[in-house]
């Protein structure tokens, strides 16, 4: 019997994924936002074949070359190619983007299905914790735990994680404190499962919906803020190809040279682009309101 319900409740989501397919591809922009995404994955994975030359092969005879047939995107001002940077900058602000919502994700959705759950006393002390977090901008403090920490890859990724860390807290909480009293979670508590695996096999799967999209939605943020360290010089140190730090390089020489702002700028802008519209189509595709 029980593996029966187990079975009616994959066979339940496999149509749940099929009808949210079928609504996402109705929207043209967000599926266009998943073919950009998909790209520049992509180019992440295969930056070594792309780019025509090392990220920091450095040749101060073609310094400031403008676009052209053998520099795409022109060299900067120290004759590296910026194609070449730009290409090897999407693996760093990639990777930054989903490892930082990785943290983010995994310890704000425990906060938040531990604090749902059980309310009381846990639920007062980890939310007020959550509440002091909050009260600090994103920004401000991923700059604090990076002042601790030093500048660095892993380091960045861990300031951005922990300061995207609230927002998931509270969605996560929020769905949590809808289901906990419904008659499946009762059901299980009357079949002797303990409050792990509830949590683990019954709220976290429900909560799904609002988690993915922010964790979509959160990738772009986290670009962002890691561009925004990286270009006050807080994030990664030279000569790492990341896209905020080469804004940051470029900046001095925008008046006479503004290739080199204009191409990690587009970089950054049509990333979030992406993700931003994909994130708008799957919080659509996931309304219950818009199945039929």
């Amino acid at each position: 019997m029980e593996q029966t319900n187990i079975n009616r409740t994959k066979r339940g989501r496999f149509r749940n994924l099929e009808d949210m397919w079928i609504r996402m591809k109705r929207n043209k922009l967000a599926m266009l936002g998943l073919v950009i995404l998909v790209i520049l994955i992509l180019v992440a994975i295969f930056a070594d074949f792309i780019a025509p030359y090392s990220f920091n092969e450095q040749n101060l005879a073609n310094q400031f070359q403008k676009p052209n047939k053998d520099h795409w995107f022109g060299t900067d001002d120290l004759g590296r190619d910026i194609f070449s940077r730009v290409v090897y900058g999407s693996r760093i602000s990639l990777r930054v983007g989903f490892i930082s919502v990785g943290i983010a994700l995994i310890v704000g959705t425990a906060i938040g299905a531990v604090t749902g759950y059980f309310g009381g006393r846990v639920d007062n002390l980890l939310m007020r914790f959550i509440d002091v977090l909050q009260s600090i901008p994103d920004i401000l403090l991923a700059i604090a735990i990076l002042a601790a920490l030093g500048p660095g890859l892993a380091n960045l990724m861990i300031a951005v994680g922990v300061a995207s860390i609230p927002g998931y807290a509270r969605i996560v909480r929020s769905s949590v404190l809808s289901i906990r009293d419904m008659e499946f979670i009762e059901a299980a508590k009357a079949n002797g499962s303990s409050n792990f695996r509830i949590i683990l096999k019954h709220v976290i799967p429900n909560c799904l919906a609002p988690i993915i999209v922010q964790a979509t939605l959160g990738v772009a943020y986290a670009i962002i803020n890691a561009a925004g360290l990286s270009f006050i010089g807080l994030g990664l140190e030279p000569p790492t190809p990341e896209w905020g730090a080469m804004l940051s390089g470029g900046r001095s020489f925008i008046r006479d040279y503004p290739h080199m702002t204009i191409f990690p700028g587009l970089a950054i802008v049509t990333t979030i682009f992406a993700l931003n519209v994909m994130g708008d189509g799957l919080r659509d595709a996931l309304d219950p309101k818009l199945k039929r």
